[in-house]
């Protein structure tokens, strides 16, 4: 399943925000007039990688891709990216199931998979593309992120340094990027492989 269309625009970020706006509660947050039982999200953790494969994993997440976003580079690849000029994270864009898992519930397993106190960095990745952020595709989901952000700055003695933002375009990662871990390692790897990235 992808949810990308041919420019590299995600099917609800290219659209008008305002025709996706859901309530407070996430219901609708993210939703495709398309495809209304699947909403999206915008992630970002660190390196797209582990992220993509500990999120691929929530119940509820039925599609992710990796790329490039928040930035002002037209067509990003890996190596501008890694380069730290053009302004963009590397992301995850996740479509989840509403009857199984709402938003919040999803930014709960977000908050749980990387130290939202470090500024543009995760661990030994340094730079602004491995910064925390979530970028909201509507209003319904902007409120949530910050309610769940404060929520969880009280567990916290650091500031969070988690980004909200809106979504821009949003910029698929070359093919070998997608389920990296799974390629490269296969799954008995991923476990270790993720144990040291985390």
């Amino acid at each position: 399943m992808t949810f990308f269309d041919a420019d590299g625009k995600t099917g609800v970020a290219a659209r008008d925000l305002s025709k996706n706006a859901g309530d407070a509660r996430g219901e609708s947050s993210g939703e495709s007039s398309e495809e209304s039982s699947l909403a999206r999200a915008v992630l970002a953790a660190g390196c797209f990688w582990g992220v993509e494969a500990r999120l691929r994993r929530v119940r509820g997440v039925k599609a992710s891709e990796v790329g490039y976003t928040g930035g002002a580079t037209h067509a990003p690849t890996y190596r501008e990216v890694c380069r730290g000029k053009t302004g963009h994270a590397e992301a995850c864009a996740l479509a989840f199931d509403r009857a199984e898992l709402d938003y919040e519930a999803l930014l709960q397993a977000f908050w749980t998979l990387h130290d939202p106190t470090q500024k543009d960095r995760q661990g030994a990745d340094v730079g602004t593309q491995y910064r925390s952020a979530i970028f909201f595709l509507d209003e319904a989901q902007r409120r949530i992120a910050e309610r769940s952000r404060a929520q969880v700055q009280e567990r916290l003695r650091l500031p969070i340094a988690t980004e909200i933002a809106p979504a821009t375009r949003f910029w698929r990662a070359e093919e070998y990027h997608q389920r990296y871990l799974d390629k490269r390692h296969g799954q008995v790897a991923e476990a270790q492989e993720l144990a040291r990235v985390f």
